[in-house]
């Protein structure tokens, strides 16, 4: 057991302390290191408000030796087989699990997450690695009889790849180096600024897993590091998932210095239809859950717009708030508690003012609506799940990405009403439809604008099931076979006899 691991089981303070005597350092062409100007900047805990590491706070010169050393790395990676470098990342992921309590401490520390969260989390990135490692011989092309010669087609790697990962999901988002790994590409991963603890113990972790510059782990506090490495010219292919604005910003940047490919899980405004004729009490669970209220409601693919068919409107509304009456806030190294903090003030004030916006446009607060009260509350950056009713269609809240644990409810009568309420936002990632009548189900998962849905369900991923949205809220899909060959290149080799 490492020395954060055997120190951390304990209270949060004694956690916080052993992650503010480790070292952290970057991985960079397979060393161990600090930021090439020796800058650093501070982690600060969202639970005990107090400054509990200290990172290196990489910029462009360090982006330039990554990505040289990627560079180097590319050709003696893309000729080593497909079944070997899957090896190499079910090795990893092997690692990833003998650490696994470690890592999920270290988020629940650095993102305020509940511990069982972060347990989840560990579990997911093991499921995506082993994934991904046993799709390796998918890599495969065509034979295409379009003469008496020979046509074949073969997949080939794409070049040096960024992964550009948000602060929700930290160790999971660091997973999403694996895809690009297995198809052949030295891969630079760039963690949350506000998150990075569990990507630099990772880079501890894998240092001797993969040649040097195959894998590299960057982190930055500040727009220099990632604009860095998504301009440099060696660079040929960039995943990102945050905000649709970042996403925007890559997008030009990336257009701006080459021909470069960019994949986008971007944001969400994401509806959950409920019929009359639903379990509502399962549905009343199922807008709990979607909802990510235990991350906080940091999530992209929560359904943060409830769309409730008027007859049973105020049953469900019920139903939701007497199920948040157990909902417990809290340490998030507790394994009782439910939800954890926001990841930072920006991020709680954010929330906070969206909360005063719903209230002067007339939103009734039936749950919730700020921080909650209790003395081991006081410090920590935690906002109460809020359920809101009375929130208009074309309301901030039911038009913005919050972010928050916040649950805007809207009534409708028809069909047609609640699927033209669902695709009344410029985001699409993800909708949930609860309904006895599967022909309805059908109708309406075809009609409403989203790239990932649920029928009587919500929250779940499935393992090689392609996640991802449409509209604002993003380009291509990840966590599947899909994923994988987006990180590879078509070449038709065409012979004559």
């Amino acid at each position: 057991m490492s020395q954060t691991e055997s120190r951390t089981n304990g209270a949060s303070g004694t956690g916080h302390t052993a992650v503010r005597d480790r070292r952290w350092q970057l991985l960079i062409d397979g060393r161990l290191t600090g930021a090439a100007d020796g800058r650093t900047y501070e982690r600060v805990s969202p639970f005990l408000r107090e400054a509990i590491a200290t990172v290196p706070d990489a910029g462009p010169a360090d982006a330039d030796v990554a990505a040289e050393a990627a560079w180097r790395a590319r050709r003696e990676w893309r000729l080593t087989p497909a079944p070997e470098r899957g090896a190499l990342v079910a090795r990893a992921a092997d690692i990833i699990e003998q650490h696994g309590e470690e890592l999920a401490l270290l988020d629940s520390i650095d993102a305020g997450s509940p511990l069982s969260n972060s347990r989840m989390d560990v579990k997911l990135t093991l499921q995506h690695a082993r994934l991904f490692a046993g799709l390796a011989l998918e890599l495969k092309g065509d034979t295409i009889p379009a003469s008496r010669g020979l046509h074949v087609t073969v997949r080939e790697p794409v070049g040096v790849v960024v992964r550009i990962v948000p602060f929700n999901h930290p160790l999971m988002f660091a997973g999403k180096v694996f895809a690009p790994l297995v198809a052949g590409n030295p891969t630079i991963l760039k963690p949350p600024e506000v998150a990075p603890l569990s990507a630099l113990r990772l880079g501890e972790l894998l240092r001797e897993v993969f040649p040097p510059g195959v894998l590299q782990i960057l982190v930055g506090n500040g727009p220099a590091l990632p604009d860095r490495l998504v301009r440099h010219p060696k660079v040929r292919r960039i995943g990102f998932i945050g905000s649709e604005r970042t996403g925007r910003a890559i997008q030009q940047a990336a257009a701006e210095s080459g021909i470069k490919e960019v994949s986008l899980e971007l944001g969400g405004k994401n509806a959950m239809i409920v019929f009359a004729d639903a379990d509502l009490d399962a549905a009343a669970q199922g807008a709990i859950n979607g909802m990510n209220f235990t991350w906080s409601g940091q999530s992209c693919g929560s359904n943060s717009r409830l769309l409730i068919e008027r007859s049973v409107h105020d049953r469900v509304v019920a139903a939701i708030a007497e199920k948040l009456r157990g909902h417990r806030l809290g340490d998030p190294l507790d394994p009782g508690v439910s939800q954890g903090t926001m990841v930072n003030q920006a991020q709680y004030d954010k929330v906070l003012s969206y909360l005063h916006v719903a209230r002067a446009e007339g939103a009734e607060v039936v749950s919730g609506g700020g921080h909650p009260q209790g003395a081991e509350l006081e410090r920590g950056l935690f906002i109460e799940p809020t359920v809101l009713t009375g929130v208009r269609p074309t309301d901030r809240v039911a038009r913005e990405e919050i972010f928050g644990p916040v649950l805007s409810v809207i009534p409708f009568d028809t069909e047609d009403e609640a699927v033209d309420l669902a695709n009344d936002s410029p985001y699409g990632l993800t909708a949930s439809v609860w309904t006895r009548d599967i022909a309805r189900a059908m109708r309406v998962v075809r009609d409403v604008e989203a790239g990932f849905t649920w029928v009587n369900d919500s929250a779940k991923h499935f393992p090689n099931v392609p996640y991802g949205g449409v509209k604002a809220s993003g380009v291509g899909r990840e966590e599947s076979l899909e994923e994988l060959l987006s990180y590879t290149e078509l070449k038709s080799i065409n012979v004559a006899f």
